[in-house]
Order: structure tokens, then sequence, then C-alpha cells
């Protein structure tokens, strides 16, 4: 029987945002099962990095709840999936998750530096039995019935440093470490002065992001030949993690994002409505609920529980 996980001990990191351009402390502490991911922000509010709590999906994944959001957390999102981590309570004392070297790779570092702890629940895979289709002819993503997960995924842009790239892989643990994880996110030069004037990019460097110039990178040397389309992936995984359960299906795309990453997990939440896993003790969230020892809910005195 295939068990919930969650992490041995806490564990921080510190960094800067991609966005935001603001520092930024991550801590990730451990939570009982059926908890999911939970971000807590400086003031206590509880976010569910689930994809009903998705507010925004303009060059990254941000969940809000209460007025309250966080930025960029689909790289933290796919380590988790990656590692099989279901629970977690991760604090953070600005808006958005640090952004490290902009990949994956730091924060599966971070997770093995905690260790994997079993909890006595199972796991309940999502297993796909009809194929559930999202975009339209240029951009879409797709998922039909599969043994296990897996993701076959076309990137296609006339940029010469760019082209056509294709990557096939079942998404293991040891595939996503090896083949997936170190893959970067990127952005055009050209770009980069809108989306400073848009709020975006405000912390992006060639320390955090594979610059694309006009014929170029600007970084010294890209990771693997087709970096681009393997960053893709990873990002499809992290984003199909906010269903907070595994996933047994093949996925197939071509030129997709963020957002059309959240219309297909919306679309398979819809599809397994009748599958939803419980929260622990079904506690309302709200700014003032805690996390108790050992990571369940508990609302504080004078906060009504479902």
């Amino acid at each position: 029987m295939d068990l919930q996980r969650t992490i041995r001990r806490k564990v921080s990191v510190e960094g800067i945002g991609l966005h935001s351009g603001e520092p930024v402390q991550l801590t990730l502490t451990p939570a009982a099962a059926d908890t999911g991911i939970l971000f807590r922000a400086a003031d206590g509010t509880l976010v569910p990095a689930d994809i009903e709590h998705v507010v925004d999906g303009r060059a990254a994944t941000t969940v809000g709840a209460f007025g309250v959001r966080v930025r960029t957390i689909e790289h933290l999102m796919a380590a988790a999936a990656a590692l099989g981590i279901d629970n977690l309570v991760v604090d953070v004392d600005a808006e958005e998750v640090p952004a490290l070297d902009g990949s994956a790779k730091p924060f599966v570092d971070l997770l093995y530096s905690a260790g994997a702890a079993p909890l006595p629940v199972p796991r309940r895979p999502l297993v796909v039995r009809e194929p559930i289709r999202v975009g339209d002819g240029h951009r879409w993503l797709e998922i039909t019935p599969s043994d296990c997960f897996r993701v076959t995924y076309t990137l296609d842009n006339p940029h010469p440093v760019i082209g056509q790239q294709i990557v096939s892989l079942e998404v293991t643990e040891a595939a996503f470490v090896d083949e997936l994880a170190a893959a970067r996110t990127y952005g055009f030069l050209k770009d980069v002065p809108t989306m400073r004037k848009n709020g975006l990019a405000r912390g992006g460097s060639l320390d955090n992001a594979v610059v694309v110039g006009k014929r170029a990178v600007l970084n010294d040397s890209l990771r693997f030949e087709d970096e681009f389309v393997r960053h893709k992936i990873l990002d499809l995984v992290g984003d199909l993690w906010l269903l907070g359960r595994p996933l047994c299906g093949h996925v197939t795309g071509k030129n997709g994002g963020h957002a059309l990453n959240h219309e297909l997990a919306a679309a398979v939440r819809r599809a397994f409505a009748a599958e939803r896993r419980p929260r622990p003790s079904r506690a309302r969230l709200h700014p003032a609920d805690t996390i108790i020892p050992g990571g369940s809910l508990s609302p504080r005195p004078g906060i009504a529980a479902l």
C-alpha cells in the first residue's frame, strides 16, 4: 500500500522572489495526513495550494485566500510531487516563494535534507478513465488513460535558440531528479522592460533564469540542449500537484503555460469531483487558524468548524 508522506524535520531556505525582487525566507514543516500543502503567510493566514485557490496564472502560479497571495509556487510544488510529499506547511515571510536558481533542484535538495516520513493513511491516485482535453489547435493539453504518470510535451517556438523541442518521459522520482529538476525558468530579453513595468521579473537575473537574447542565451550555457521544454514539463508537474493527489494518466501537450495547466487541473478536478480528499477535522481555513504540533489544523477559540 502506497502511503501518504510528509517530511521528517523542519527545514528553511532564503532567497529573493523572481517577480517581486523581495527577500524571503521559506520554512517547510511536517503536516498530518490529508492536510495537503498549505502556505502560511507572516500574519498566520493559511492558503491551500490547490486548484480552487489559484488566483493568477500570469508568468507563475499564484494562490490566495482571505486577501493574501503567495506567488511562484510551482517549482516547490513540482519537487514535492516528484518526491511524493503529500502534506506540508510552508511558511513564507513575503508574498513569493524564493526563486533560488530558477529551477526545482534546490527544492529537491531541501526536501531530501528534510527526509520523508510515511503517514498512516493511503494515497488515493486519480486514475484517468476518459480523455480530458483543454486548449485549442496551437496551445493544448490532454490527459488520457495510462498505467503511470507520463508526459509528452512539444514546445514549438520560432526563436532560433528554441525551435521545436519534444520530450516524453514517465515522471518518476528518479526521472524528475535526473531529467527535469535542474531545468530553469526562462524569458526573453526584449520582454523584460514590459514585464517589470507590470510587476513581473523584478528579481530576475542570470542567476535564476535563462535569458534569451536575439540570437543566443545570455547565460554561459544551457543545462540541457532542450532545457526550455524540460522546464515546461517541470511547471506542468508542479501545477498538476494542485490536485493534491497523484495522477495516473498520460499528459500530452503543446505550447502551454500556467493558465493552460490550471485549466487542465480544473477539468480533472471536475471529473473527479466525487472523490475529494477530506481535510483534517474539516476545519475552516481562517487567518487565525494554527498548525498544532504534528501538523493538523486546529481552529482557535471562536473559529467555527464546518
